[in-house]
């Protein structure tokens, strides 16, 4: 129940004016909640007001706030020890998460791991191997792509120029091309013909490789099964498959960046599984030990070879994170991506009701898998983005105690943690509905 109605309350509004103070600029405009504890897929601010969380730390705490199997994991290990670092010495539940993720990677033969502190380490260390796998120096990234932060994943990631600009140059080799969206394709086709023969993946054999860079040259081809920050966009299959029969075609490394969609979001431990395509590396991260810092790159064994030395880190592997990961991994094999598909069935259908009174959302497209699904705000037939109206939707939001994230340029992002309730998805959707209603009545489209 919500005990103080004023969000932000006077005790967040201190403790935000401080943060503003001190912290970097370069951090952005953020929502203006301030969490004082979690508990599943609730949330509560340090003024007492209670929130639903449809955002899960984007998509981080998989097993939903402070699980108790996860505490107690992290607890127990805490006890043991902290760190060790484990480039110098060896210790048994690293090897433990190795070994899982190894066993469930989505490709046939054996797997090799190499553990991360978060997504955008594990997407370096990808093109680190890819490069030094193949002695090629190109590889290939698409529009709408988010791939982190640091200089390497970077120059991969065309989301928003904000995020580059002046950070250039980047590091050379990237080249960018068309993302499969069947809603909204880059060419100005029709949605079917996008479908029927995906020109997205055309523009690499037909363009990049015959004016720009020759495919010999080429070591990966990146790709999110689900676009993310890009708009929670799922592309057709068929494009995901030719993506694969050109890496195939031209002996490149094809690296999916799961770091997202991975760790059963989309009701599959990897979303790449939903097309039927077997990748050469996947980078996981954000879910992967429900909110402590841990991420992976996950290869096949020939293409993890490299040499002693050849890439490293301090605190990958941290023994806590591994423990936490353990715990996730084991609950999520165990019902929670069952979980996913039954409740993000259910807000999928209930996205589908709500066409029929809010204008924004009669000719949106809302689309998702499991529990990563994505609702774009719309002003007309031909799909006019409504940024603005996102925009005030999320306040809206707080306002009524629901915490969502925006992604692409009008998108909402559904992804909650997976061991969310009936109960709390229809809490949360209640909540939506009039936050939608309330943004809709001060754009004067009600």
């Amino acid at each position: 129940m919500v005990t103080n109605t004023t969000r932000p309350g006077p005790r967040s509004q201190t403790i935000i004016e401080r943060d503003l103070a001190v912290m970097s600029g370069s951090i952005g405009n953020r929502y203006r909640f301030v969490i004082e504890r979690g508990e599943g897929a609730h949330v509560w601010d340090v003024d007492g007001n209670d929130y639903i969380d449809f955002a899960a730390g984007i998509a981080v705490t998989s097993t939903g706030h402070s699980h108790p199997k996860v505490v107690e994991a992290i607890t127990e290990q805490a006890k043991k020890f902290i760190h060790i670092a484990g480039t110098d010495y060896y210790y048994d539940v690293q090897v433990k998460v190795a070994e899982k993720l190894a066993a469930i990677a989505p490709f046939d033969g054996p797997a090799r791991v190499f553990l991360t502190n978060s997504g955008t380490e594990a997407v370096e260390g990808a093109l680190k191997v890819a490069r030094w796998y193949t002695d090629r120096p190109q590889v290939i990234a698409f529009y709408g792509a988010f791939h982190g932060r640091t200089m390497g994943s970077l120059s991969l990631t065309a989301s928003k120029v904000i995020q580059k600009d002046g950070f250039f140059p980047l590091v050379p080799g990237v080249h960018h091309v068309p993302y499969n969206n069947p809603y909204r394709c880059m060419h100005g086709r029709e949605e079917a013909a996008c479908n029927a023969h995906c020109m997205c993946a055309d523009f690499i054999t037909d363009v990049l490789f015959k004016r720009t860079v020759p495919a010999e040259s080429v070591a990966a081809i990146i790709l999110e099964p689900v676009q993310g920050e890009g708009g929670y966009i799922i592309p057709d299959t068929r494009f995901v498959q030719q993506i694969r029969d050109i890496c195939d075609q031209y002996s490149i490394l094809m690296i999916v960046d799961e770091v997202q969609s991975g760790i059963g979001r989309t009701g599959k431990w990897w979303a790449i599984e939903h097309h039927g395509v077997q990748p050469d590396i996947v980078c996981s991260a954000k879910g992967l030990a429900s909110g402590m810092p841990l991420g992976a790159v996950i290869a096949r064994e020939e293409i993890m070879g490299w040499p002693s030395g050849a890439h490293g880190s301090t605190f990958a592997g941290n023994p806590v994170s591994c423990a936490a990961a353990l715990a996730t991994l084991e609950l999520v094999e165990n019902g929670l991506m069952e979980n996913a598909i039954e409740q993000g069935e259910y807000i999928m259908d209930a996205l589908e009701e709500m066409r029929t009174h809010h204008p924004s959302l009669k000719h949106a497209r809302i689309d998702g898998q499991g529990l990563m699904i994505g609702a774009e705000l719309v002003l007309d037939e031909q799909r006019t983005p409504a940024k603005t109206l996102r925009d005030s939707v999320e306040d809206f939001a707080l306002e009524n105690g629901l915490l969502m994230l925006g992604c692409g340029e009008s998108g909402l992002r559904f992804a909650p943690a997976l061991m969310i309730d009936r109960a709390a998805v229809q809490e949360g959707l209640e909540r939506f509905d009039r936050s939608l209603t309330q943004a809709e009545q001060a754009a004067g489209l009600l």
